[in-house]
C-alpha cells in the first residue's frame, strides 16, 4: 500500500532474498562482475561455493547501492540495528518498525544494546506499536523526537462481517507461545463449562505449546468442548468471528521478557463486531476499553477471565452492544489506511 518504487527484501534479519531479483549474493556477482560465466551459474553454486566467502551484509549493501534505494523500512528492531551501519554509510534514510519481542526479550536487548544505540542515533524515525513499547524504547535510549506511536489495523475483510447471532462460542487465535499463554484460556474456559456446559471454544493457531494445550484438554476432559484446528486462513477466521460471542486471549509477559506489540487478532475481532476479553498487557489496553468494548483482567488471573466469559453468556445482548462499540473504535482509531498513511508521511517528509 506504500507509494513509490518498492523493493521487498526478506529471509532473516539481514535479508538474503529479493522478491524481484532472487538471492542477493547472486545479484551481487552477476552485476558486480561483467562475466557471463557468473550469470550462467546455477543458484546452488553461489550458495555452496561463493556465498560463504563474503558476509551477506556485503551483498545487501551492494544491492541497496546498485538499486539506488532512498529509504529503508526495517521490519523489526534487529533488522534495523543490522542495517543501520549500511544506511549510514550509503546516506540512506532508515525507519525501523518494532513489533514486540524485539523491544522486550531480555536476551535481545542485552545482545543488541550497542547496535540499538547506534541505530537510535542514526535512524530517521523509530516506530512503536503500543504505548508500553513507546515507553520501553525511550528507556532503551531512543530520542523522543524520533519515536512515532503507530498502531496498525486489521485486514478490511473483518469489517465485512456482522456478528448478529446468539452464540455460546468463544474464539481465540494466535501462535501457541509463552506470551499468549493459551493454557490460561483453556483453564478459564474449564471454569465456564461448570455453569454453561454447552459452551464451545476454538483456539486457532500453531506453535511450540500446541501439544501441551492438547494434552491439557485431554486431561480436563474437554475434547467435546474445545477445538484446536491449527493455523487457518483469514477467511475461515472471519467466519468463526461471525459465529462467536467474544474473542478471548490471555497474553502475559513471558519469563524471558517477551511481550506482545498490539495483537492483530484483537484488532481483527473488534473489527468483526466482537467484544474482547483479554489481559492488561502491552498494547491491548490501547485497543480494549474495559467495560465498554470488552473486559481486561490482570495477567495470570484466569478466574476473572472466566467470570467475564460467563457474564457475556448470561447476557448476550451486552456482548452485542460491546461488539458494536468495539467496531466503531477500531474503525476510528486503528484502521490500516491510517497506519500506512503515517508511514508514508515519514517516508516522504522526514
Amino acid at each position: 500500500m506504500l507509494q513509490g518504487k518498492v523493493e521487498y527484501l526478506y529471509d532473516d534479519f539481514v535479508p538474503k532474498e529479493s522478491e524481484k531479483e532472487g538471492a542477493l549474493l547472486k545479484y551481487y556477482y552477476t552485476h558486480n562482475y561483467r562475466n557471463k560465466l557468473y550469470r550462467l551459474l546455477p543458484s546452488f553454486i553461489y550458495e555452496r561455493k561463493i556465498g560463504n566467502k563474503l558476509d551477506n551484509v556485503v551483498f545487501l549493501e551492494y544491492y541497496l547501492k546498485h538499486k539506488k534505494i532512498d529509504v529503508v523500512l526495517a521490519e523489526y528492531g534487529i533488522t534495523g540495528a543490522k542495517l543501520a551501519p549500511i544506511c549510514a554509510k550509503l546516506n540512506i534514510k532508515l525507519i525501523t518498525h518494532f513489533h514486540g519481542f524485539d523491544a522486550s526479550v531480555y536476551s535481545v536487548l542485552s545482545k543488541y544494546k550497542r547496535e540499538y544505540n547506534y541505530m537510535f542515533f542514526n535512524a530517521t524515525k523509530i516506530i512503536a506499536v503500543s504505548k508500553v513499547m513507546y515507553n520501553q524504547l525511550l528507556k532503551l535510549g531512543c530520542p523522543e523526537d524520533k519515536l512515532i506511536l503507530n498502531h496498525y489495523g486489521p485486514n478490511p475483510i473483518f469489517f465485512e462481517r456482522v456478528q448478529n447471532k446468539i452464540s455460546n462460542h468463544f474464539i481465540a487465535v494466535g501462535r501457541f507461545t509463552d506470551k499468549k499463554a493459551p493454557y490460561y484460556t483453556i483453564l478459564a474456559f474449564n471454569e465456564v463449562l461448570k455453569k454453561h456446559p454447552s459452551a464451545k471454544l476454538t483456539i486457532a493457531g500453531d506453535g511450540e505449546l500446541f501439544d501441551v494445550c492438547n494434552n491439557l484438554i485431554n486431561a480436563l476432559g474437554l475434547n467435546d468442548s474445545v477445538n484446536l484446528p491449527g493455523a487457518i486462513s483469514p477467511e475461515d477466521l472471519s467466519n468463526l468471528f461471525e459465529n462467536s460471542i467474544a474473542f478471548v486471549q490471555h497474553s502475559i509477559t513471558a519469563k524471558n521478557g517477551d511481550m506482545e506489540g498490539t495483537p492483530l487478532a484483537v484488532l481483527e475481532s473488534g473489527a468483526a463486531n466482537l467484544p474482547v476479553i483479554s489481559t492488561i498487557h502491552a498494547g491491548i489496553p490501547d485497543v480494549v476499553i474495559h467495560g465498554e468494548t470488552g473486559f481486561l483482567v490482570n495477567e495470570h488471573d484466569y478466574h476473572s477471565m472466566a467470570e467475564y466469559m460467563i457474564k457475556l453468556l448470561d447476557n448476550p445482548q451486552l456482548a452485542k452492544q460491546m461488539g458494536t462499540k468495539a467496531r466503531k473504535r477500531i474503525e476510528s482509531n486503528f484502521n490500516i489506511e491510517k497506519h500506512i498513511s503515517i508511514i508514508q508521511d515519514i517516508i516522504d517528509n522526514s
